[in-house]
């Protein structure tokens, strides 16, 4: 009869165990090829219809042509959020960040144990034990971990706004690169020009051959710069391509605008008051350390709470020559040598170190956006005096132009009224550079876009940012 107790009892331990056994996750082999990684890497274009879809998932609606004619800001940073592998790893964050919510949340499971009496069939021990935590303490864990995963989600936001940060500053050096490239091919047009007429007046003894050598220096330099301007052309290309996580060849084929390039907000429309406030109420990373506070908050009270012991409830039973007893134990640790005091005095500290850490983002915030606001102010007023010139230069050669048709000025005039039209437009372009380039940095410093009609919305709580399940990432 207890030989039969034994095995029922045993089985009745074994049984559960399988079952839990039977619903444990096993281990899936994920190997990396360095070879098939780089071939996915080098199939990626932006025509990849997965992209289209992620753009569509993102924006809200869906786009009638695909790939697109052109290609603005708004839609090569989605590529960008799409492809750049720098969200990949913020992604990766936040699944670490979702498991460890799992984790936080997880009560401590029973301990069984059974003790079959050896060598006689007729003892039997059987004692479970629960494990009770106290003082709320799965409560803060869930707390702090919840916390965590809000500062990851906000990183993963912050990441993508610096990966649209890089796509706007490569982007705005192609076309500033290929605008130049432009003038420098018209200088060059008007320079060989300018090269004929004086050599027909060497050949007719008008003018000394010096003037003629000049130019042709003149002519030669314009050639020469458009061989540079084309190289940084190629260049502003590739880190382009980069910034968006594609090679040179997916965005071959792709035509780039920027609508309002040409004309940067006025600072009618902008206030510090108003930059300080969004910068401090909307930046990324000052709301990433926020959380990182909240986290280390909750870490203490956890620490605190450790201080009082968790119970053990273990009800036994026992069989012992075909009498049957049954047993309620009671089990706690007793805080006499260690109060969790050093726990508590780390968590203390990290709570400290956050606020530092929050105060300081607050801080280097501010100054940022003030110095930002200073240098676009500075930049819009480089752009209005550079286009004032052109514009300037604009009239002179209307007037030349006109001497022309009347005959009382030659082409040789035109040309060389031409050829400082350029200097014009290539100083109003730099500017703009400055401007734009400033502007970016001001958008950086408040972590918004700040042209007229440019939205990017980047919602750390919107999962437009996490790429589809199924969406293959080459």
């Amino acid at each position: 009869m207890g030989l039969v107790m034994n095995r029922t009892a045993i089985a009745a331990f074994l049984g559960p165990c399988l079952l839990v056994g039977c619903a444990m996750q096993r281990y899936q082999s994920a190997p990396i090829a360095a070879g098939d990684t780089a071939k996915g890497l080098e199939a990626r274009t932006l025509a990849d219809p997965a992209l289209r879809a992620f753009e569509q998932n993102y924006l809200g609606h869906p786009i009638p042509t695909w790939p697109p004619a052109t290609w603005d800001l708004q839609a090569l940073s989605i590529a960008a959020f799409y492809f750049n592998p720098v969200l990949d790893e913020a992604r990766a964050r936040i699944a670490q960040s979702r498991a460890a919510m799992l984790t936080a949340a997880a009560r401590p499971n029973p301990t069984l144990n059974v003790a079959p009496g050896i060598p006689s069939p007729y003892l039997l021990t059987l004692d479970l034990s629960v494990p009770l935590e106290t003082a709320g303490k799965r409560g803060y864990r869930v707390q702090e971990a919840r916390s965590l995963d809000q500062a990851a989600r906000f990183d993963l936001a912050d990441s993508a706004w610096k990966v649209r940060s890089l796509v706007r500053a490569a982007l705005l050096n192609c076309l500033t690169a290929s605008q130049r490239l432009g003038l420098l091919r018209s200088e060059a047009e008007f320079r060989g020009d300018r090269v004929n007429l004086l050599e027909h007046m060497v050949s007719a003894g008008e003018i000394p051959r010096s003037d003629l050598d000049e130019a042709r220096i003149e002519s030669s330099k314009t050639r020469l710069a458009i061989r540079t301007a084309e190289g940084e052309l190629a260049d502003d290309k590739a880190a382009l391509a980069a910034a968006i996580g594609v090679p040179v060849e997916g965005i071959r084929d792709a035509q780039f605008t920027w609508q309002d390039m040409n004309t940067p907000p006025s600072l009618e429309i902008l206030s510090l008051e108003e930059i300080k406030r969004d910068a401090i109420l909307n930046r990324l990373d000052v709301r990433s350390a926020l959380a990182q506070y909240a986290a280390a908050e909750a870490g203490l009270q956890l620490e605190i709470a450790r201080q009082y012991p968790d119970i053990n409830i273990g009800p036994g039973y026992t069989y012992e020559e075909r009498r049957s007893y049954f047993t309620v134990g009671l089990s706690a640790a007793v805080p006499l040598f260690d109060r969790n005091q050093g726990p508590i005095g780390e968590a203390e500290a990290r709570r400290k170190e956050a606020a530092a850490a929050f105060l300081e983002t607050q801080a280097q915030v501010i100054a940022k956006s003030e110095r930002a606001l200073a240098v676009y102010t500075a930049a819009l007023q480089e752009l209005a005096e550079a286009q004032h010139l052109e514009t300037l230069q604009g009239s002179q050669r209307q007037a030349v132009r006109a001497s022309v048709r009347l005959g009382e000025q030659d082409r040789i005039d035109l040309d060389a009224v031409e050829i400082q039209g350029t200097f014009a437009a290539h100083a109003r372009l730099e500017a703009l550079g400055h401007a734009q380039s400033a502007l970016g940095d001001l958008e950086d410093a408040v972590q918004r876009p700040l042209a007229v009609g440019e939205e990017l919305p980047i919602d750390p709580e919107s999962p437009a940012l996490n790429k589809p399940t199924g969406v293959s990432k080459e």
